[in-house]
């Protein structure tokens, strides 16, 4: 009976992720935003010159992505061994002659560097994402590009040596620019697929990651259940700001973190860019904009102290859940790719925790039903539109799960487990049930 078989029979399939890997690098992180905080002390201890400030301004924020990376990367190869998985396509048995891969190699090369081109072909043409939190992300990745370059010389020869699979999407795209025989459009759409995913979200991620790191590094209000819950959930949130971002950086096959295959599914991609800028139709005057009219829980609940610290709590709760779901990834989270399958941490109580517990938070945190307006006609407007963002992350998570079942039985094995066993889809399930049978 094959691995497969056994676990649809005895319990839930194993997950290709270990749940130590996020712990690592929430640790790693945790470490460097506690001397952030403290760096007049840790200067003093030390005698480093310069000013007694918390360090919170970008470049601190983009050390914490190396502080949380690097433990990660170091647990997945030393403890987890990665690298020496099947699915990385590497064999390190019998690595080839250097010479052996340059032609291969070469075309390679040109494949890569033409698709970064038409990355910042596109964000230089774009000039959205030349102001804001973006040009942050604009400039670090131009600062980027040169030693990327370099790097991918060296990297790509070496790869070749251990590649049993050498004509790679990278390959058949740059036979196609070169006009060679044997390029295989299916395999350059797939690839191009895999690097519109990387350079769409990697400049989102970085563009965000210096406010909420540096809100945290700031944060200083601990007392009264609004000002710590607040201060807890804007935590929460950069730990996911933190680990995603290493999630798109590290898409590369000796950590086992390649990515597989991208959405094929139009729907899918369509579902997952309108929550996100320049095309998010959430944000302020946006289609699906539930804010009109509305104040926080902390409006609504503040002449209830005890109700205050509960809510504030569930609050908590949900956005730990959902950096939880981001940590179970380790480093391979990343939006409209397959990389793997999560059935650990979160994932034993749903198929989709980090989109439950959001949409729970946005309900709970926003209480679109009340109405600053006292207006019955803004409540249920804000009410039904919230209801509708909703209904746009059900339709990311169908199409998400049409993917991943597609690509690897083991996804279709822990589904089955999941209806069964998953307590938050066994929920769901029966409701659905209960509404239309």
């Amino acid at each position: 009976m094959s691995e497969t078989a056994q676990h649809e029979t005895t319990g839930r399939p194993t997950s290709d992720v270990s749940g130590a890997v996020g712990w690592v690098g929430l640790a790693g992180l945790a470490c460097w935003v506690l001397i952030c905080r403290h760096w007049a002390q840790v200067a003093d201890a030390f005698n480093i010159p310069g000013p007694r400030l918390p360090l919170a301004g970008p470049y601190a924020a983009l050390v914490g992505v190396l502080a949380c990376g690097l433990p990660m990367v170091l647990w997945s190869l030393l403890v987890d061994k990665v690298h020496r998985r099947a699915s990385t396509g590497l064999d390190w048995s019998a690595p080839r002659a250097w010479r052996d891969g340059l032609s291969t190699a070469a075309v390679k090369l040109l494949g890569l560097w033409a698709t970064w081109a038409m990355i910042g072909a596109f964000y230089v043409l774009e000039r959205y994402y030349w102001q804001g939190s973006y040009l942050f992300a604009i400039r670090l990745m131009g600062v980027a590009v040169v030693p990327l370059v370099l790097l991918s010389i060296p990297y790509v020869l070496w790869l070749e040596r251990v590649l049993v699979q050498r004509h790679d999407g990278a390959w058949h795209f740059g036979a196609m620019l070169l006009g060679r025989d044997g390029w295989d459009g299916p395999h350059v759409l797939r690839y191009l697929r895999s690097w519109a995913v990387k350079g769409f979200f990697t400049a989102f991620m970085f563009s965000i990651l210096p406010g909420g790191f540096s809100d945290l590094v700031n944060w200083q209000a601990w007392s009264g259940p609004v000002a710590l819950t607040n201060g807890l959930t804007v935590g929460l949130f950069v730990i996911d700001a933190q680990i995603g971002t290493v999630g798109y950086l590290l898409t590369m096959r000796p950590l086992d973190a390649q990515i597989r295959s991208a959405n094929p599914f139009l729907e899918g991609w369509l579902a997952a860019l309108i929550c996100y800028p320049p095309f998010t139709l959430m944000g302020d005057g946006g289609v699906l904009d539930y804010h009109p009219a509305t104040a926080d829980w902390s409006h609504w609940l503040a002449d209830y102290p005890v109700l205050l610290w509960v809510w504030g709590a569930w609050l908590v709760l949900l956005v730990a859940i959902y950096a939880w779901a981001t940590m179970a990834f380790g480093l391979r989270f990343s939006n409209l790719t397959y990389r793997g399958v999560l059935t650990h941490g979160p994932y034993r109580l749903t198929r989709h925790p980090a989109y439950v517990s959001k949409n729970l938070f946005w309900w709970s945190a926003t209480l679109p039903f009340f109405a600053t307006s006292h207006q019955w006609s803004d409540a249920i407007r804000n009410t039904v539109i919230l209801a509708g963002v909703s209904g746009v992350y059900w339709w990311r998570g169908v199409t998400e799960a049409r993917h991943l079942a597609q690509e690897d039985p083991k996804y279709r094995a822990y589904a089955q487990w999941a209806l069964q066993h998953a307590p938050i889809t066994r929920a769901l399930r029966w409701f659905q049930r209960w509404l239309f049978d």
